[in-house]
């Protein structure tokens, strides 16, 4: 089956570069979340294109990713794609990793069990598991599945309520989309502890790309949330 972002790649970083406040807002969620990985042993589940990578100092950031049009270019950018493919087929080393990370990419796996059980077995003890991404309950997640429903993003219901340059609709009609709840609860039960979060995005979607906001604590009002838990 063809991987989900194949095809747009440069779509998906040609919406992140015109709505750049918004983006600034993630990377900074982002930054807080990986605090200093200087020595660590990192890896990046469904690293994508590489583009928030490259806006940190990511020398050594393995990566794995089911689109190869995707993967190719994380690799221009430095990202050490280990693997093209589905994290929850992956073989990873075991006990291996400092940090292992989700920006964005849980969104898009069914089975957030057996995602997580790979990357827990690949954590040394002690090592952080990061998820960051759209919480289905928040602003975004409802306009998000609005929209992947409906088919458009151009329709009455969203009239006067949508933000000037929304996500890509193929991008939401591919996501499974899963709530903050849903993901702290498949981590308890795989035995994660020591929980953390953060957020950004607190304003309506349609006004997120209007200033750069600071990630602050918490996960109940953010349109973009960093789970944060220690094997």
């Amino acid at each position: 089956m063809k991987p989900k972002f194949d095809g747009y790649a440069a779509q998906y970083d040609a919406w992140f570069m015109e709505n750049d406040n918004l983006f600034q807002s993630e990377l900074r969620l982002f930054q807080r979340a990986l605090g200093d990985i200087s020595g660590q042993r990192v890896l990046s589940v469904g690293c994508g294109s590489g583009l928030f990578e490259s806006m940190i100092d990511h020398s050594g950031i393995e990566g794995i990713e089911p689109s190869r049009d995707m993967g190719a270019i994380a690799q221009k950018r430095g990202v050490n794609v280990i693997a093209f493919g589905a994290i929850e087929d992956a073989d990873l080393e075991e006990n291996a990793y400092d940090v292992i990370y989700l920006n964005g990419s849980s969104s898009y796996m069914d089975d957030l069990h057996k995602a997580f059980a790979v990357c827990k077995k690949a954590l040394k003890p002690g090592g952080r598991f990061i998820s960051l991404d759209v919480p289905k309950e928040s602003a975004f997640g409802f306009m998000y599945l609005l929209a992947k429903n409906l088919g458009t993003f151009d329709h009455p219901y969203l009239n006067g309520v949508m933000p000037q340059l929304p996500y890509p609709l193929e991008l939401c009609s591919a996501g499974v989309w899963h709530s903050t709840e849903e993901k702290i609860n498949v981590l308890k039960d795989l035995g994660f502890h020591n929980f953390d979060y953060c957020q950004t995005l607190l304003k309506n979607p349609m006004y997120t790309n209007e200033d750069v906001e600071d990630a602050v604590p918490g996960y109940q009002s953010g349109g973009y949330v960093a789970i944060i838990a220690r094997k």
